[in-house]
């Protein structure tokens, strides 16, 4: 029988809008986002505007290959080409948003509307009404706030409103989640030990899960033979259940953050 293959590959998308987004920007969430919950004492967590926060977050990233090292995207490095995979990789997909992290104990003068200082990137990937599961990650702490309360009341946070069930009280409400899962660099020893910490079960590795872009060099080396140059990145998976959250998860995250108050 005969047939024909006419695909042709689509043009690249072009937004109808500049760097920082359409205006008034528009975070475009599918589920519920309720920053009254996503915050503590001394941290919040709050939609990243490109316009208000793009400037001083890249200013605060003095050597970018290196704070990138274990991402596996091409370009991220250059603001511009960051603030362009952003918007095509999480704000433009409904059941993604990437949300900044400001921590409340150290004042902005710039921004006194902040509440605090930026302090880097969190956020909720992928989130799925079907399986009731999500993914935590862009999880990318400015240097100035690492090793500090900031990763673990940032993580803390977002688990506590991923698993709280919606109106668990009259303080208390969240997504009701089963799964929140974690990717990491299988090499990212420091990403792997904070979710461990934040009571994050290792559950595998997925092997040659990415082909990285060409001069990474935290990858595996493919092939001779291989048909990209670019090596090989394993993505260990670490992930919570809301069995664990309710069989002593919970508890280990309020440890975690009464300790780094």
């Amino acid at each position: 029988m005969a047939y024909v293959n006419a695909y042709q590959p689509p043009p690249p998308a072009k937004p109808g809008y500049g760097l920082h987004g359409p205006v008034p920007y528009d975070i475009n969430v599918a589920f519920p986002l309720d920053l009254t919950q996503l915050e503590t004492p001394r941290l919040k967590l709050t939609p990243f505007i490109p316009s208000i926060h793009a400037a001083k977050y890249h200013a605060a990233i003095s050597d970018p290959v290196h704070f990138y090292r274990y991402y596996p995207f091409s370009g991220i490095e250059d603001p511009e080409s960051y603030l362009l995979f952003m918007d095509a990789f999480v704000r433009q997909n409904p059941y993604s948003v990437l949300l900044a992290v400001i921590d409340r104990t150290t004042p902005d003068p710039d921004y006194p509307e902040w509440g605090g200082k930026l302090a880097g990137t969190i956020g909720l990937l992928n989130y799925s009404p079907t399986n009731l599961s999500v993914e935590a990650g862009v999880l990318c702490i400015l240097p100035a706030f690492q090793r500090t309360h900031v990763a673990t009341h940032a993580v803390g946070t977002l688990l506590k409103y991923c698993f709280t069930m919606p109106y668990a009280s009259q303080s208390e409400s969240g997504l009701g989640l089963r799964r929140v899962y974690w990717y990491a660099h299988s090499d990212n020893e420091p990403s792997l030990r904070l979710a461990a910490r934040m009571g994050l079960k290792r559950e595998g590795t997925l092997r040659w899960a990415w082909v990285l872009p060409v001069g990474k060099e935290l990858g595996k080396t493919p092939r001779k033979t291989d048909l990209l140059a670019g090596p090989g990145r394993d993505s260990a998976i670490m992930a919570m259940s809301w069995e664990d959250w309710e069989d002593g998860a919970r508890e280990i995250i309020t440890s975690q953050m009464a300790r780094m108050e």
